[in-house]
């Protein structure tokens, strides 16, 4: 990886861009593998996205002593054990606060966040909304298997209304998030969506998400094959992928099918699947300013036979990132003289005593 850096007044260098090359010298992907047994379950979708992590790693170019994988609760979150790097195993939803803390404190990590539907969307959805408003450079990978798989198949905030589980044996009443959707809506600047199957797209879309200043949040289809397998079939069988994925492609007219005999037209209501050679098939635009477009897009559908189901990046602009505004702001505060003074900060404003 090669770098687009800029001196700073404490003497370091902000990383503006990341130019990701082949393969980081001396480093490839059994470096990233740890002595930990991996204890995931058999056919677990886990699996494929930790070899195409590890194997992704490297392009980095990165000394592993700078990569940092904080994980919350939940089957996801074992990750850390399994990369040769540092890394946390945090607390119940609160990965993308350790994770920003450490950002923003010390510019020379990648810093990665992995989570699931349950840990990033119930306990934890407070701290990833503010995560990706605030623009914070980390980058997140949401494991979206659609069920609480380590605490024996619930169902979670992604999970289909009238899902069966045991936590809901006459069928969920619950509305579930769209996890594209929420990150749009909370101002990410950086959004895409993979599959745990499909590890060129997944490899694809996280070197996007690297190349990108700012918080990054990636959701990855993945098959919990315990407690709620065959959630993504349809995705993956090669009889109905093709009719039901869609592949943006930035710059590219947005066709699917397998001979791209289908397409996506704007329409005064939204979207609508058309024929491919329909003059008003729209070009995908990822660098829109605005998210609306983006937000339409991740609202054609779901897994479950409605619709289609895009892939790829859905947004990707630029804005400040929050931990550059921060280093900013304390390096104009140096060079003015300001100093900080605790004792005044605690006996300011309005003080009194009680007797």
């Amino acid at each position: 990886m090669s770098e687009n850096s800029e001196i700073i007044p404490n003497g370091g260098h902000r990383l503006r861009s990341l130019t990701l090359v082949p393969q980081a010298a001396g480093l490839g992907a059994k470096d990233f593998k740890s002595d930990q047994e991996v204890r995931w379950c058999p056919g677990c979708g886990d699996y494929a996205i930790l070899a195409a992590f590890q194997a992704f790693l490297p392009e980095l170019e990165v000394p592993r002593e700078n990569v940092v994988v904080v994980s919350g609760i939940g089957c996801s979150s074992r990750l850390p054990y399994y990369v040769s790097s540092y890394g946390m195993h945090s607390i119940h939803g609160r990965a993308p606060a350790i994770a920003s803390g450490l950002a923003a404190s010390r510019q020379d990590l990648s810093v990665w966040v992995i989570t699931g539907d349950g840990d990033a969307l119930s306990i934890g959805g407070n701290h990833l909304i503010h995560a990706l408003r605030r623009n914070v450079n980390i980058k997140i990978m949401l494991f979206n298997n659609r069920i609480y798989g380590l605490t024996k198949g619930q169902y979670s905030p992604t999970s289909e209304l009238g899902k069966i589980t045991k936590s809901t044996p006459y069928g969920s009443l619950d509305q579930p998030f769209n996890p594209v959707s929420l990150a749009l809506g909370a101002e990410a600047t950086f959004v895409g969506r993979t599959i745990d199957s499909d590890r060129k797209h997944l490899q694809g879309v996280l070197r996007a998400a690297v190349e990108h200043r700012g918080a990054s949040f990636v959701e990855i289809f993945q098959n919990c094959n315990i407690f709620n397998d065959g959630a993504f079939d349809v995705l993956k069988d090669p009889d109905s992928r093709e009719s039901a994925m869609v592949r943006l492609e930035h710059g590219q007219p947005v066709r699917f099918g397998k001979d791209g005999e289908k397409g996506i037209k704007l329409m005064p209501g939204g979207m609508q699947v058309c024929a491919g050679d329909d003059p008003d098939v729209f070009v995908h635009d990822a660098h829109a300013e605005q998210p609306a477009i983006a937000f339409m897009l991740s609202r054609l559908g779901n897994v479950d036979g409605a619709g289609v189901t895009p892939v790829g990046i859905f947004r990707s602009v630029q804005r400040p990132a929050y931990d550059d505004l921060l280093r900013d702001q304390i390096s104009a505060a140096q060079q003015g003289g300001g100093r900080g003074d605790l004792g005044r900060l605690l006996t300011s404003a309005d003080t009194w005593q009680i007797a």
